[in-house]
């Protein structure tokens, strides 16, 4: 049985997890113009960044310098699990992130394009993430946002927030335990002793709710202010939870299995694959619109165990990438974890096709080449088209353009009409950046 004080500290972190949320007002709605005006284009993305860099060697062909089709070339063997996936792939290299202060990592400037910081800096914007989850088609999550780490550091850390944010100062909380994020998604169809551990951390929500509105209307002004975003965050969790059982036929059909893996881990890969699970599952569903994926949780540690070896943590990001078999294996961990994604959307028909067919897969780096990279060179590997609106099976090699160009190619592609992703004047001109999107990129 769960007692009273482990009950609250579970639900102070579910909180957590959304109370960045609850700090942007329009989390839920819709955006104000039309997001996408002609046929086709993206339904969902996802994306999924490794920590410690992204060596341009490990991902783009042999012999491969200027832009061509991928046809008749062979991946290199740290991704030759997405070999078969080569025609829905899309390599793109050479962009950079000069401006956002990698270091060990970017932190929150990996998705946000602007200075990211040490740890615990605050975000100084909305990460592509987030605003991409605004123009596509609205879903009763934000973006899910999911952390792998080693058991030791998520457990003791189920919630953390180093990647995504919705605006200046609000970051969002990515789950790195599966037992809390099951609850969160699934609690309500579940039966049996954990059902009643829901419906009590339900009722105890909704009481802390009542409660906090009432001493908020002690204050007053500025401070009022504030704590009605707290406030807020209690609202949010409370109304997600209703809407959660208005779908429970979709989470009954797709919620994944819960076995000993989720309290009895051996290795910390197989909370890994719990959490990608019950994020495949969050996207099945119609649950969420973007899946954030952050192996090393967006920082510079990370564990790997599960694979076999004992190297982790800040040291492994010190050891070069192109060759190495511990490297080898982890890129070939996350490849075989895109291709699940991929295969379990293919399986869901969605329009005239798949679920996949309106989905665009992103994977890279947190931290550009390497670890204490200065953000020179920082690779990207698109998989999916997205319902059309992107190119697929080609390498491009773009020069002197920053990410955030690419950011606003995403948002091109899903309809929205934006010439620069968080650089005013000055930066975009610091940077090098082109008005508009990545046309080499665009269907």
């Amino acid at each position: 049985m769960i007692n009273r004080r482990e009950m609250l500290h579970g639900m102070a972190t579910g909180v957590g997890a959304l109370l960045g949320t609850s700090l942007f007002p329009d989390l839920a709605k819709a955006a104000d113009t039309p997001i996408i005006k002609t046929a086709g284009g993206p339904k969902r993305v996802i994306f999924f960044l490794q920590n410690h860099g992204f060596d341009p060697l490990t991902c783009i062909p042999k012999g491969l310098v200027e832009s061509c089709s991928l046809d008749g070339v062979t991946l290199e063997k740290p991704m030759q699990a997405l070999e078969p996936y080569k025609n829905r792939m899309h390599i793109v290299n050479g962009l950079h992130g000069l401006h956002t202060n990698c270091g060990h990592s970017a932190f929150f400037g990996a998705l946000g394009g602007y200075r990211g910081g040490n740890g615990g800096a605050p975000p100084l914007g909305p990460t592509i993430d987030y605003v991409l989850s605004q123009a596509l088609p609205q879903t009763i999550l934000p973006p899910l946002c999911i952390g792998m780490e080693s058991l030791e550091s998520m457990r003791a850390r189920p919630t953390v927030g180093t990647l995504t944010a919705t605006g200046p100062n609000q970051p969002m909380f990515m789950y790195c335990d599966p037992n809390l994020l099951y609850r969160t998604l699934f609690g309500s169809i579940t039966e049996g002793e954990m059902m009643k551990q829901y419906e009590a951390r339900s009722d105890i929500m909704l009481d802390l709710e009542r409660v906090a509105r009432l001493k908020g209307k002690r204050l007053s002004g500025g401070e009022s202010a504030r704590y009605g975003n707290f406030v807020n965050g209690f609202h949010d969790l409370n109304g997600m939870r209703e809407k959660l059982v208005g779908v429970s036929g979709l989470l009954k059909k797709y919620a994944p299995k819960i076995d000993e893996r989720y309290a009895k881990p051996k290795f910390e890969t197989d909370w890994h694959d719990a959490l990608l699970e019950i994020g495949i599952a969050a996207l099945q569903a119609n649950l969420t619109n973007v899946l954030t994926i952050a192996s090393g949780c967006g920082e510079y540690f990370g564990s790997w165990k599960g694979l076999g070896f004992s190297e982790a943590g800040h040291g492994l990001g010190h050891v070069d990438q192109p060759g190495n078999p511990i490297w080898t294996k982890i890129r070939n961990y996350n490849c075989e974890m895109l291709v699940k994604i991929m295969k379990a959307l293919e399986a869901v028909p969605e329009g005239s096709g798949t679920m996949m067919d309106n989905t665009l897969i992103v994977y890279t780096s947190n931290n550009a080449e390497k670890q204490h990279s200065s953000g020179e060179i920082w690779p990207f590997v698109l998989l999916g088209n997205g319902g059309g609106r992107f190119k697929t099976g080609r390498f491009t090699n773009i020069k002197e353009r920053p990410i955030n160009d690419l950011y606003t190619t995403f948002l091109r592609g899903v309809g929205k009409p934006v010439d620069h992703f968080n650089l005013n004047d000055y930066m975009a001109n610091q940077t090098k950046s082109k008005a508009g999107p990545i046309e080499e990129l665009l269907a």
